[in-house]
């Protein structure tokens, strides 16, 4: 099952796209790959809407700052 986590960084503030059993170990991973965002919501990926605003997939080199 496919997470969105929101985050924010001192200069930027988006989400990403965590694949994940739940909505804590989503949590987890986005907070271990960029631990000094804070995390602001975890929920379900909602397909129709995350068309329009797409995110960034979660992986060991991706950082927020980036979008």
């Amino acid at each position: 099952m496919y997470y969105a986590v929101g985050m924010r960084l001192p200069n930027a503030s988006g989400h990403v796209v965590v694949d994940a059993d739940d909505a804590l170990a989503a949590a987890l991973k986005a907070k271990a790959d960029c631990p000094e965002a804070m995390i602001t919501y975890v929920r379900r990926q909602n397909r129709r809407g995350d068309k329009r605003h797409p995110a960034k997939r979660l992986t060991a080199h991706s950082r927020l700052a980036t979008n």
